[in-house]
């Protein structure tokens, strides 16, 4: 899958089969289900969650919050369009 694919699946009612939880938790974001995403996250312990973590806290607004999780996942904190950041978690994740 790439992102156009996944982009694509936003169109269905589930995520697609097999996502790993921070791909997931980026598909239920881009439904506008946050709390379903926070909650694929927040106890995960990987860089991978700690990324989408942020992600989710910058799109909330709570900037302070996010910062934590950037750093936490070893990454700068995103400053561009809320889009742009989740193509390229995206893309990432889907690479890995």
């Amino acid at each position: 899958m790439d992102v156009k694919g996944l982009r694509e699946s936003l169109s269905g009612v589930s995520p697609p089969a097999g996502l790993a939880p921070p791909l997931s938790a980026l598909w239920h974001a881009a439904m506008g289900d946050w709390d379903t995403a926070h909650g694929l996250v927040q106890n995960e312990a990987s860089a991978e969650a700690a990324w989408v973590h942020a992600y989710l806290h910058r799109a909330e607004g709570d900037l302070g919050n996010a910062g934590y999780w950037y750093r936490r996942a070893g990454k700068p904190a995103a400053k561009g369009p809320l889009d742009e950041e989740w193509d390229s978690i995206a893309a990432a994740l889907l690479a890995a």
